[in-house]
This record gives C-alpha cells, structure tokens and sequence, in this order.
C-alpha cells in the first residue's frame, strides 16, 4: 500500500470518528433534526470523495502485466504514469495511471478499460443524475438542482454535448428490447401518430406546418413527428355509453357507467418523437410492430386525426391495420357545424351535437352528411356558415372510410387518439416549448430520444445498454471487470 493510500486511510478513520462525535457527543443534544441530517450529508460526500479516490489510487498502483498490444497486435511500451481527472458526483478526483505507448500509435492506459472508464471526463453515473433532470426540466434548472444537492457545478455546454452523445443508442436499445410476455399482451396491436412543432433556432431549417393548432402563432417549428404503439385488452361500449362519456348530460355529470377498474390499460406503451420526417418515423414504427407481432394479436388498429399524410403512411403498414379516424377530431368538425348553425350560446346546442354523435358512433356519418347539405340549401344562411358546413361535410366524407365506429365499438376498439395525443403534449410541447427555449435540429433529437425513454420507463435498462455499447466502442471486447450481465449482453451484441 502507498503512503497515499495510508495518509488517505488515516484521515477516512478521523473524520469517520469525527462524525460519531458529532451524534453522540454533548454538542447533539442542541442541534436539531435538519442540522445534522444536512452536515451528515455534505460530509459523507467528502468522505465518499476520499473513498473514491483511495479506490483509485489503489486500483492504479499495480502496473499491468507487459506486454501490451494494440487491437492489430503492436507492442506497446511502458512510458510512465499518466495523470486523469474522474469529475464524479463527488466532484473531481485526480490520479495518475500507467501508459504504454509505441511510435506512430495512439497510447493507451490499459486501467481506463478495467474501469471502464467514459470518453469524457464527467462519469457515467454524474451524466445519469443530471440528464435525467434535463428531459424534464431546462440545463438550467437542472444544473441549478445539481449544484444545490451534490455542490458541484458543471457548464451547460458540457450538459448538452452529454445529452447528445448518450442519446446515441436509443435506436438499438429499442432494436434489442424485449417485448411483454404474450401472456400480459393484450389482444389488440395498436399504433398511433400525429405530429408537432419545436420551435428552432433561426439558423435551423424548418418545414411548414400542415396546419396551426388553436391559438398557435406563427413561429419557425420543425414538425416532430410523434408515434405510439401498445396493445390493449378489447373493451365493448355501446355508442350511448360513448356519448354519455363524452358529452354527459348535466345530470350525468360524475356518472359512469364503467368504474375507471374496468377499463383495460395499454400494455407495453412506447413513444417516440423524431424531426427527421414521417419515412424515418414511419421506418421505426414498422420494426416495432414487427417486434410486437404473434399470434395473441387478433385485431389490429391504426388511429390518427384526419390528416391525409399520416393516414397514406398507416395505410401502408404491414399486417393491415385498420385506420380508424380519432373521434376527438370528428366532434370538433360536429361542433363547428352547430355554432355555424345555431351559435355558441344557443341553449340546444348541446344537445344537437349530442345527437348527431349518437349517429356518428351508431354507423350513421352519411345521415348527418346529407342533414348538414340539405341545411346549406337554406338561403337566410350566410355565406360563413355555409363554408363551415361545407368544411365538415367535406371532413365527414373524405374520412368516412374510417368512421364505423359501430364496428369498431362492438369488436372493443379504442376510437380516440389520446395517448398520442398526450405524447404530443408531454414529450414534446412541455418540454420542447418552454418560456424562450429554441433548439437545433440535433440538440433537439437528442433530448427527445432521451425523454422518450425516461417516459417509457425505460431509463434504467436504457442506461445499462448504454454504457455497455459506449465500453465496446472505447476499448472493444467485453472486460473481465465489467459486472456479469452487461458482459452477457455484449457478448450477445458481438
């Protein structure tokens, strides 16, 4: 053992003494609760620094066996001991490892590899804690938070190029993901899709929006397109029980007909969130329907708005999904039509988009198609009224293809693009959208692939895979020193 492995030892056994003192000693008896929980922590961090570094140190002291090779089996010769910082979540521990090298070839340190060290100086596990605060809060906040925990501070910069170079395998991670157990699956496949905007920096490209949301200004976005794919248990309701969910009567109100229980859950939820258009969405979307294909999945159901791009690109699935236009969107056009008609504050409003519904759901779209032209042939309407009536029909017929919600009701289908449409909204939007924020195209990506497998609940497994594939392309093979599951998974990668 070194002399600075002793004096390093020496002052780990005082402080630690130090700390007993501190809650048994006269003094205790005057401190009160958060006192000394705060000093125990701020001290076990400097113990856990002292540690980590005697670990080191220690670690680094037995000069490896010669000789030692490069990957084409050139002989590398000893030089000296070469010095490293390690900036951990105990902050930065230095220290000085054996380096080999020969002419002409990139030296290396053969105790990087047994540690399995990062490419950067920032530690594996320091990178973990505050990406995973950055996909839900800003790098500001989110370094505030470290700083104000672990009092160590790290530059924003720093930050984003880790979060774009650990987003690197979340592609292969999802290739190589496990599918629930059939006997968990549900049924029915289904896969969603919509699309949203992030704002961009001015010196990005962006793409025209196919449309604004309600309220949303004009601004330069880059459209995410935004998929999701879970299965689900069938889940019959008759096209009143729709109605009465959606539209209940003010007597109705808190009333169901179902408890929330009875309701299937999705199974094996993913989504993801890409800005490089809908064939790279769209290319993902497929492996992973692929991936979740048997013989347990009886029905197979795509859902989205009425956008025509993403109905062609669903259409084109494989297994031959059927599209089903979200009835969410089909009720707006519905109440478009009875403003146009009646007006926001007409007391029968309601119940006129209440019983058109009920012929919608019950299979009858055609039957407010012709009730809706027939009402455009009044002429004390206003020119206004009859492009919004028209507006709805047209909606009506080029979707009717997707609008057998009888069926689709009977067989147990969801009709409703909420789960996209909640990855829209929390993926995207509450992310991406905060106050000022504007991003590049790769910033951008990143942080969403990132937040996508914090959302799916992926991150732990997501950061194993990661540093698992992050240690073959540094050092190669899988080490001896690696913990046994992660060599299995490397081994199998190979």
């Amino acid at each position: 053992m070194s002399s600075n492995s002793e004096l390093i030892i020496h002052q780990l056994r005082h402080d630690f003494q130090e700390l007993i003192e501190y809650v048994t000693g006269e003094g205790a008896r005057s401190r009160i609760a958060y006192e000394v929980e705060s000093t125990l922590f701020r001290r076990l961090l400097a113990l856990g620094a002292l540690l980590l570094r005697l670990f080191f140190i220690e670690r680094a002291s037995v000069r490896p066996s010669e000789p030692v090779y490069t990957s084409d089996e050139t002989e590398l010769k000893y030089v000296d001991k070469r010095p490293t910082t390690y900036f951990s979540v105990f902050g930065k521990i230095r220290f000085r490892r054996h380096y080999f090298h020969a002419p002409g070839h990139k030296g290396v340190c053969p105790l990087d590899a047994e540690l399995s060290l990062p490419p950067r100086c920032y530690s594996d596990l320091l990178r973990d804690w505050v990406e995973h605060s950055a996909t839900n809060e800003s790098y500001t906040e989110s370094l505030r938070g470290l700083n104000r925990i672990l009092g160590i501070s790290v530059s924003k910069q720093a930050l984003e190029t880790g979060i774009q170079e650990d987003a690197v395998d979340v592609e292969a991670f999802y290739e190589q993901k496990e599918t629930p157990s059939t006997e968990h699956e549900g049924s029915i496949l289904v896969v969603q899709a919509d699309g949203k905007g992030v704002p961009m920096k001015r010196d990005e490209p962006a793409v025209k929006a196919a449309r604004r949301g309600k309220g949303q200004k004009r601004a330069k976005k880059k459209e995410a397109v935004v998929t999701a794919i879970y299965t689900i248990a069938p889940y019959e309701r008759t096209p009143q029980n729709v109605v009465d969910a959606l539209l209940p009567k003010q007597e109705e109100t808190g009333k169901t007909s179902k408890s929330p229980s009875q309701r299937p859950a999705p199974v094996g939820k993913e989504v993801r969130a890409t800005l490089e258009g809908k064939d790279a969405a769209f290319a993902c979307l497929t492996r992973r329907v692929t991936q979740r294909e048997g013989t347990h999945i009886q029905h197979r159901v795509a859902l989205t708005d009425g956008a025509e791009p993403l109905q062609n690109r669903m259409i084109e699935l494989p297994s031959q999904f059927t599209l089903v236009l979200d009835i969410i969107h089909a009720i707006e056009y519905l109440w478009n039509a009875a403003n146009a008609l009646l007006g926001e504050t007409h007391p029968q409003r309601t119940d006129w988009v209440r019983e058109r519904l009920l012929h919608i759901l019950s299979g009858q779209t055609m039957t407010v198609i012709q009730e809706l032209e027939n009402a455009m042939t009044d002429t004390s309407l206003s020119l206004a009224q009859c492009e919004t009536l028209q507006t709805t029909v047209g909606y009506y017929r080029r979707n009717s293809p997707y609008m057998h919600y009888d069926q689709y009701l009977h067989n147990g289908w969801p009709i409703g693009t909420g789960v996209v449409e909640g990855a829209c909204g929390h993926l995207v939007k509450d992310r991406m959208e905060q106050s000022g924020m504007r991003w590049t195209k790769q910033g951008a990506q990143s942080l969403l692939d990132l937040r996508a497998v914090r959302i799916n609940d992926d991150w732990n497994a997501y950061q194993r895979f990661h540093r698992q594939q992050q240690h073959q392309r540094l050092y190669g093979p899988c080490s001896v020193t690696l913990p046994a599951p992660e060599c299995r998974v490397l081994a199998q990668a190979a």
